[in-house]
């Protein structure tokens, strides 16, 4: 046997697999021959996720205090060490998979490429071990195991300081060890006659039947004889699946009435006999669990609030199906658990991934049942303000709308855009081929990196936001954003796409012969720029003149016309301006609040700030104004100046 532990103890929480654990504690141990990567997969279900994690408490120095290693077989417990990096990929990105790594390294890398050339150069072995690559993503119908494989976990391999612990699903396993050099790496199939471990099932389920687990008392759980039993029956059935004797020891205890243990007609060979098996023995149609349990299928790994949940399953099943899952939580108990939202809110999320794979292979159209949903999500948004939308709505529409071919409609509402999660939303989008997105979607993917690398709340993510719909030439998105009801901290008023300024500043040109005085942006550009007035000597500067306030052009204007602010203006002005790398900060004299900030995601090359409250900024890409509205209304409290402008 495979997972024979020779008299030792095994393992408390895998309850095997020695064969498997000697192989990973010589990678750890870095014996002299093994492999520098270890790849473990399986079919879904098949306890990749329990062994590794049963592995990873033997590598944390802490955790293995507490585990019986003297009685365990030294071959399988790997010297003590410092634990591992664990770069958890469930619900990551790729990209953010990568950068746990550079955080955990503690890396001053500013790109992916930058990384990998960082962990190459360091003086030790990078020890990395990712779980659970199968529920990779924010958004399931991306298919995110697949580029982190490619993206991330491919290039790791090609560096031969690290050393890479992975649990993948077994149409990736292959992809992942292709091209690295004979016995550089090594698969694992748990399904595989070479490390199944059959008695492990029957452990599982015997431990999982046991009283003291806190299961109820109840004939074949009490007495040890009808237990191991009804255990080994299972376990045989169950084949090589952990999830299947799972499903099975909660369908019995979910309704023991009426369950003999001597009759293993209801034992489950595989996930979708568990579900129907469970049914019959309940006495039901086996397609009610499976419309129950559709939307958390469909849905992503987070789960659904519980009361919403109904909705959404009455919406894929359909109206004569009201009291059979208002009725129906028995039948969906055994392959549902319940878990806190990030609002607080109880959701309720399938057991495991491999349910949500059997339910949606039955479901026919899966796009369909997803336009179901996504109608009954907007039905359900209060007066069509995603600003009083609840979370999960707000948060994963995109991910059921991408799947039904629904998501580029949704995409012209800068109120979805403000208040949805930018991580999850940007996944999603990401997904669609760009010849199918708007201008509007284009630009919010265009920001989206800046919104989800500073983690930005709903209103700076309203301010950048309409700042880019004015650079991309969408006026109407940017109105649209200022009558969401945010209290924005600017209002652009014009962007100008100029590569090459570098320095920027604000004057006045001063009223002659009957016309007013002129706010200006002067801004400083390469020599034989179009528009520009040159300046200095040959191969020196130029200047391209617009209005401050409506960025128009001034071609009939002198430079030597333009007045600066005085030093007295400025320091007097309420508002003052200070400047970092890629971001600024306006802040109010009087009581130093920080009023405005505004982040690049390019280096700015110029910024200005006028006594009257409009800050001028330059980048590599061009230069915009943003008028700060703090200014303006403290301007309608008599707090400050104003001056005349066009």
């Amino acid at each position: 046997m495979t997972g024979s532990t020779d008299g030792y103890a095994p393992h408390p929480y895998i309850g095997g697999r020695s064969a498997v654990l000697r192989t990973l504690a010589a990678w750890r141990t870095e014996w002299p021959g093994t492999p520098r990567v270890v790849v473990l997969t399986g079919s879904s279900g098949s306890g990749r996720s329990r062994l590794l994690a049963g592995f990873l408490m033997l590598c944390d120095p802490e955790f293995r205090k507490g585990l019986p290693l003297d009685e365990m077989d030294p071959t399988t417990v790997p010297p003590d060490l410092p634990a591992p990096a664990v770069p958890a990929a469930a619900g990551r990105t790729a990209s953010q998979v990568l950068w746990l790594v550079a955080d955990h390294y503690e890396l001053t890398a500013s790109s992916t490429k930058d990384v990998y050339g960082e962990l190459a150069s360091l003086d030790r072995p990078v020890t990395l071990v990712v779980p659970d690559l199968d529920r990779a993503g924010p958004v399931r119908a991306t298919d995110e195991p697949a580029r982190v494989v490619r993206e991330v976990l491919k290039p790791l391999t090609a560096t031969e300081t690290v050393r890479l612990l992975v649990d993948v699903p077994r149409e990736l396993a292959a992809e992942l060890a292709e091209g690295l050099p004979d016995g550089a790496a090594q698969i694992i199939d748990l399904d595989d006659p070479r490390w199944a471990d059959p008695e492990v099932l029957v452990l599982h389920a015997e431990a999982a039947l046991t009283p003291q687990s806190g299961v109820p008392e109840l004939p074949f759980t009490v007495d040890s004889g009808p237990r191991r039993r009804l255990a080994e029956a299972i376990g045989r059935q169950a084949g090589t699946s952990h999830l299947v004797v799972r499903l099975a020891v909660r369908g019995i205890l979910t309704a023991p009435g009426g369950f003999d243990p001597t009759d293993d007609q209801y034992l489950p060979a595989s996930v979708g006999q568990a579900l129907d098996l469970h049914s019959r023995r309940l006495g039901n149609d086996p397609q009610t669990v499976r419309q129950m349990l559709a939307p958390l299928a469909l849905a992503d790994g987070t789960g659904i609030p519980v009361e919403l949940w109904r909705r959404l399953a009455v919406a894929v099943a359909g109206p004569d199906s009201v009291e059979a899952i208002g009725n129906g939580m028995a039948l969906a108990a055994p392959f549902v658990e319940t878990v806190e939202g990030e609002d607080g809110r109880t959701r309720l999320r399938l057991l495991h991934p491999a349910i949500g794979d059997e339910i949606r292979a039955g479901l026919g159209d899966v796009r369909a049942a997803q336009s179901r949903i996504a109608v009954a999500l907007l039905d359900a948004v209060p007066n069509q303000d995603w600003g009083q939308a609840a979370p999960y709505i707000r948060d994963h529409i995109a991910g059921h709308t991408l799947e039904a071919g629904l998501l580029p409609q949704l995409l012209t509402d800068p109120g979805l855009f403000v208040h949805a999660d930018p991580v999850r939303l940007r996944a999603a989008i990401e997904a669609v081929p760009t010849q199918g997105l708007g201008a509007a979607a284009r630009s919010y993917l265009r920001t989206a990196p800046l919104l989800t690398r500073t983690e930005a709340p709903a209103h700076l993510r309203a301010a950048l936001l309409e700042t880019a719909f004015v650079e991309d030439g969408l006026p109407e998105y940017a109105a649209a954003v200022h009558r969401l009801g945010i209290d924005l901290p600017w209002q652009t008023l014009w962007s100008l796409p100029a590569p090459g300024i570098h320095a920027v500043t604000v004057g006045s040109i001063p009223a002659s012969g009957g016309e007013p005085a002129v706010s200006v942006a002067a801004l400083a550009v390469p020599e034989g720029t179009p528009g520009a007035y040159p300046i200095g000597t040959r191969g020196g500067s130029a200047l391209l003149v617009h209005s401050l306030v409506r960025g128009t052009p001034l071609v009939a204007m002198s430079p030597e016309r333009i007045q600066r602010p005085a030093e007295e203006e400025r320091a007097s002005a309420p508002l003052a301006l200070s400047v970092g790398g890629d971001y600024l900060r306006v802040w109010n004299r009087a009581d130093e609040e920080i009023v405005a900030a505004l982040i690049s995601d390019v280096p700015f090359t110029g910024a200005d700030l006028s006594p009257d409250g409009i800050l001028l900024v330059a980048t590599e890409r061009g230069a915009k104004a943003l008028r700060i509205l703090t200014h303006t209304r403290l301007q309608e409290h008599g707090r400050a100046p104003t001056t005349s402008g066009t």
